[in-house]
């Protein structure tokens, strides 16, 4: 059994595996995101490109169960509810891996399979659509819901939880947006996300989460002012009596 700082650096190098198997599978697939008419890299790089997905659904359950036994402290439900939607959200992700596959190779061969390009084009068309559903439209959800518990308790920094609670719900829209064809990628809108799950990676590991029995940021910093103050006062009050 990890200890709870132990848990906390595993759940803080998980995420940050999630953003690189992300960013080197669209790399390594050679097409742009949204765009299934672009071509697509060569057997091999798609075939790695999916392999890093894989993983990368792995780690995005992993944070969940991670992140399980330390925030059940606080909420058992919203503990639950995180794991359940990175999991939806895992899921999604391998939907699009598999659908993807058949493109590029079949099983036990290094031939190319012979599809029509009309089926080419529909398969890699469903990938795109679990890019959306997935990161695009349940992240949003558990970030909120995660930037939320994190918020009540005091168990990071107020910064972190806010950069969940704008980044979550603007990262929705963008989506909302392309799924109704009322825009195309604007790369920007995922910065205060990004920023969100790399502040809070880098706090887990750094920090971890506060137990039940340790104050919060807020309070040991508002605890570290008044004793400075006390200690201002005294010195002053000592400074006129002599």
């Amino acid at each position: 059994m990890f200890s709870s700082r132990t848990t906390a650096r595993i759940a803080g190098a998980l995420y940050f595996v999630t953003h690189v198997t992300s960013v080197a599978a669209l790399l390594l697939y050679g097409a742009a995101a949204y765009d299934s008419q672009a071509p697509l890299a060569g057997r091999s790089s798609v075939l790695t490109g999916a392999l890093l997905e894989i993983v990368l659904a792995v780690a995005v359950v992993g944070t969940g169960i991670a992140l399980l036994p330390l925030l059940r402290r606080y909420s058992s439900g919203v503990a639950a509810g995180y794991l359940a939607l990175r999991t939806l959200e895992a899921s999604v992700i391998l939907t699009g891996v598999v659908v993807l596959l058949p493109v590029v190779a079949q099983p036990a061969v290094t031939a190319a399979p012979a599809l029509a390009p009309d089926a080419i084009l529909s398969l890699r068309l469903i990938h795109d659509w679990t890019f959306l559903v997935g990161p695009g439209l349940i992240v949003p959800f558990h970030t909120v819901l995660l930037a939320w518990l994190l918020w009540r308790n005091g168990l990071v920094p107020r910064f972190i939880p806010i950069l969940g609670f704008v980044g979550g719900p603007v990262v929705g829209a963008m989506n909302l947006a392309l799924m109704f064809g009322v825009s195309r990628p604007i790369a920007i809108t995922a910065v205060p996300a990004f920023a969100w799950e790399v502040s809070l990676a880098a706090y887990l590991i750094i920090r971890g989460i506060r137990q039940p029995s340790e104050p919060s940021p807020v309070m040991q910093l508002a605890s570290e002012t008044a004793t400075s103050a006390t200690a201002v006062v005294e010195t002053t009050t000592a400074s006129q009596r002599g």
